[in-house]
């Protein structure tokens, strides 16, 4: 289910993180459904238990999951919208990169074929001049 890239500059637990709201967001963790338990989590990824909590933790105190003392962490209701809020919330970044990407150069079409590309639609086409 999850993957740790150990050559990665990203912190264990954040990856874990990632993952788990990808998985959420793409509905394959449906809310309501538990989560693996950190014993497990920990053995199946052979990652210290204590960074399996802090990444629960984090995940938490989003709203992301809640945890039922004895019985194991869920998915929240709501899991998804708030995701898609934090998503959103990103849009700035985005218009001040294309910003950035525009005043280097970088053609309108440019931008969009490579978001187009990550999203996995169908390339604009370029204008005529």
């Amino acid at each position: 289910m999850l993957y740790i890239d150990v050559m990665s500059r990203t912190p264990v637990y954040e990856q874990i993180i990632e993952q788990m709201e990808k998985l959420i967001s793409a509905g394959i963790l449906k809310e309501g459904e538990q989560l693996p338990s950190v014993r497990a989590l920990s053995l199946e990824l052979s990652v210290n238990p204590n960074t399996i909590q802090k990444a629960y933790g984090e995940l938490d105190s989003k709203g992301i999951i809640g945890s039922v003392p004895g019985r194991g962490c869920y998915v929240m209701p709501g899991a998804c919208d708030i995701l898609k809020s934090i998503a959103k919330g990103k849009l700035p970044e985005l218009q001040a990169l294309a910003q950035t990407l525009m005043a280097a150069g970088v053609t309108r079409e440019e931008i969009i074929r490579a978001i187009d590309e990550c999203t996995h639609t169908v390339p604009v086409k370029e204008e005529t001049k």
